[in-house]
């Protein structure tokens, strides 16, 4: 059945990719994106041409109504992106995620439309720490770690009853949210807001909870996007990857193409109303590594800087529980992670990468915040 589908946030990393997949399925695609300079050098020329581009941003309520004439789904994911950042662009971050969300709702819930469908892009960021058991007292959700015990380096986590090291689980989605960030708020506002307002009035709404999504069209320029985009970055301009604590943290990485496959089951599959999932690998990998394989496919000898400091608010591990996205949408991640980093070094080979990491490192430090 073809659709007209609505994309906020369309000509971005995960969007753009998203639109040419709905287009090649045979939908009728229309982005609302506004373009933001810290993302964009200009007019992406990876555009899909067939798609009808709104330039506007999802707080304005006119652009709103422009983008969404005649749409019968949206996938929802313009927002600001960038943990750290967030922490002291606290208005920029509320008002373009949180706000801007309301804006959106606000338009589906007052103005006549024909949505029946919203998929909204959710963030492991909203989980805090990950699911952890402890050998002795079992499974525990623990607090962020004392800057006590980060100034002693104690980088693992430790089981607040009987102190033992905790062992780092996968992180299903009944975990206890427990947002370490301003962005990680927004990110569960998003989802809550649309959730509920799904249920109130009968549009059916699914939240995605993405981990570490990375591939081509990351922003190399961009200081707070993925890891993987930042380290690449850097090495592409002479620099050594920059790992705060011991290097060991770890995450789980998933492929952008994963990602479409599994907001495209969320517009299919009846079983995704209404319901929030995780979507990575199940597999975990860290941050170190990150940067070693990333040195060796590019042919490198310099080595990464690894700190020993660390940043306020950062977590030690998280990856994801894919159960419950496996049994109800049938969605497993099919690319490995080596060819994931294939694919973003290929594609990299031409792409301009300003490195500005050291700047938005000072602007943590300024802060406090590192």
């Amino acid at each position: 059945m073809k659709y007209k589908i609505l994309v906020t946030g369309g000509a971005g990393f995960i969007g753009s990719y998203l639109v040419e997949k709905l287009i090649q399925i045979g939908h009728d695609v229309v982005i609302l994106d506004n373009l933001d300079p810290q993302v964009h050098q200009g007019m992406p020329a990876y555009l899909n041409k067939n798609a009808k581009l709104v330039i506007g941003d999802v707080r304005n309520l006119e652009a709103v109504k422009k983008a969404m004439e005649d749409v019968e789904i949206v996938f929802h994911l313009a927002a600001s992106v960038g943990v750290g950042q967030s922490m002291y662009q606290i208005k920029k971050y509320v008002d373009s995620n949180s706000l801007g969300t309301a804006n959106l709702l606000n338009f589906l819930v007052n103005e006549e439309n024909s949505v029946k469908k919203l998929i909204v892009a959710s963030s492991m960021s909203t989980y805090g720490e990950g699911l952890y058991e402890c050998k002795k007292c079992g499974l525990i959700s623990p607090p962020l770690r004392t800057e006590k015990q980060l100034e002693k380096k104690e980088w693992e986590l430790h089981c607040p009853m009987c102190k033992r090291t905790l062992e780092p689980l996968p992180t299903p989605e009944w975990k206890k949210q427990e947002p370490t960030s301003i962005y990680a708020i927004t990110k569960k506002d998003q989802e809550d807001m649309c959730l509920l307002i799904g249920k109130t009035y009968g549009i059916k709404t699914t939240a995605l909870r993405y981990f570490n999504v990375f591939g081509p069209r990351q922003s190399l320029s961009n200081p707070y996007t993925g890891v993987v985009a930042i380290f690449l970055s850097r090495l592409k301009n002479g620099n050594p990857p920059i790992i705060f604590e011991d290097g060991k943290q770890c995450r789980d990485f998933i492929s952008v193409y994963d990602v479409v496959e599994a907001n495209i089951l969320a517009m299919k599959k009846e079983a995704a109303n209404y319901e929030v999932f995780n979507v990575g690998t199940g597999k975990k990998f860290s941050v170190l590594k990150i940067a070693n394989e990333l040195i060796k496919l590019t042919n490198s000898k310099i080595k990464p800087i690894i700190t020993g400091k660390y940043r306020k608010g950062d977590i030690r591990h998280c990856f994801a529980d894919v159960r419950k996205i496996e049994s109800k949408l049938g969605f497993r991640a099919k690319i490995e992670f080596s060819q994931c980093l294939r694919d973003i070094l290929n594609w990299s080979t031409n792409v301009r990468a300003i490195d500005k990491s050291e700047k938005a490192l000072k602007e943590l430090k300024e802060k406090g915040l590192a």
